[in-house]
């Protein structure tokens, strides 16, 4: 995905599209400016995990579906090590 932070990927335009909301109307019901969602939508800025779990709730999907990963190289996601 262009521009998605390598750390953390996301599908919050997506989901918010799809919700039938604009960056503001989301940014309104979870407390950030506008400009936070537009910077966590494109990757600039990873968000705290509480501003993630609002994020989730507001969309009505669960955290995962919204955030995720990306795999290392090489590495199984459904490995338990421990």
């Amino acid at each position: 995905m262009p521009g998605q932070s390598p750390e953390l990927h996301n599908r919050l335009h997506a989901l918010r599209t799809e919700a039938g909301l604009t960056q503001a109307q989301l940014a309104e019901m979870v407390g950030v400016s506008r400009k936070s969602v537009n910077k966590v939508e494109n990757g600039i800025f990873i968000p705290s995990s509480v501003l993630a779990l609002k994020l989730a709730r507001a969309l009505r999907c669960p955290m995962d579906q919204l955030f995720w990963l990306p795999a290392a190289a090489g590495a199984d996601a459904d490995t338990d090590d421990t």
